[in-house]
């Protein structure tokens, strides 16, 4: 098909799209934001556009652009951005990329970005502007937290045990699991003992937690472990079957004597055996629910009574 013919049949679906309303028919060229005769996007376009914050840093949301913007045009666009925000005095810009936008990388890679994190259906580039001093950018989370149910029934003494499914060795341990984003430690501490074991409960206080770098199966973070005294509120046992190998009611004095129980479970054990010789108010780390200085926010302080 010659040009003209192609041009013809073009103008013809316009006329039938638009009508009489052919002052508003788009031309072929022109920009994909705002229609401008026979400009390009980032001929049109300077600048992207983006949220600033305290820090002098700025983030993008990719997911503005036009989804016909090719790699090359992003790429000028970038770097027109890049020159004008320094000029401007940002400190870092971030770049949220939608992952139907994860063509614009290899632009984005070109002018010094580099991955932040990745999460869904999006990653996060960023890039330190200002020469002058390293890099100020935080890392990505350094840390993942898991939390642990440790169940006691008060009255005989016995703590809630189970044994992974997938674990090599069936070592007995506290049932629990990774706490959710948004959810809180006593909130997941109930929830994994539920999931894992069919029991219902209620969160007490905190009884420790366990710090531990190079954990292998924490994808390169460092690991805070929470342990929590929840109060059973059932008593069936109704474990998962494709996560629990054994589950048991056990005596803390067994727990304790028995030469196989893992070292952080002993010393638990003996913290909870001391909480019920003593009193709780010994060992407990309290939950207290305060205002946060951000507007509108609560946060939960954890601390010894007093």
């Amino acid at each position: 098909m010659s040009h003209l013919s192609r041009r013809a049949s073009w103008l013809f679906r316009q006329i039938l799209k638009h009508g009489k309303n052919l002052r508003n028919m788009p031309h072929p060229g022109t920009c994909c934001k705002c229609n401008y005769h026979r400009q390009t996007y980032n001929q049109c376009v300077k600048q992207l556009e983006g949220a600033e914050d305290r820090y002098r840093g700025i983030t993008v949301d990719l997911s503005q652009l036009p989804s016909n913007i090719t790699e090359q045009e992003f790429g000028g666009l970038l770097q027109d951005s890049l020159a004008q925000w320094r000029v401007s005095g940002k400190q870092a810009v971030w770049l949220r990329v939608p992952i139907m936008h994860s063509k614009h990388i290899v632009a984005a890679a070109s002018s010094g970005f580099s991955f932040h994190h990745a999460e869904g259906n999006y990653s996060v580039l960023n890039l330190w502007l200002d020469s002058s001093r390293e890099s100020a950018l935080p890392r990505f989370a350094t840390h993942q937290v898991g939390v642990a149910g440790l169940v006691l029934k008060e009255d005989t003494r016995e703590v809630l045990m189970v044994q992974d499914r997938h674990r090599h060795r069936a070592i007995w341990k506290f049932p629990g699991g990774l706490s959710d984003l948004g959810e809180d430690i006593g909130e997941t501490a109930e929830r994994e003992v539920f999931e894992e074991t069919g029991v219902k409960s209620e969160f007490q206080s905190v009884l420790a937690f366990r710090q531990q770098h190079e954990h292998p199966s924490a994808f390169g973070r460092s690991d805070i472990y929470v342990i929590c005294r929840l109060t059973p509120v059932t008593f069936d046992l109704k474990p998962c079957s494709q996560e629990i190998r054994a589950c048991q009611w056990m005596p803390l004095d067994k727990i304790i004597a028995d030469d196989e129980t893992a070292p952080l479970i002993r010393m638990l054990s003996k913290l909870a055996q001391h909480g019920l010789d003593d009193g709780f108010e010994k060992v407990d780390i309290t939950c207290q629910e305060m205002k946060s200085v951000y507007k509108g926010l609560l946060f939960k302080l954890y601390h010894r009574p007093f």
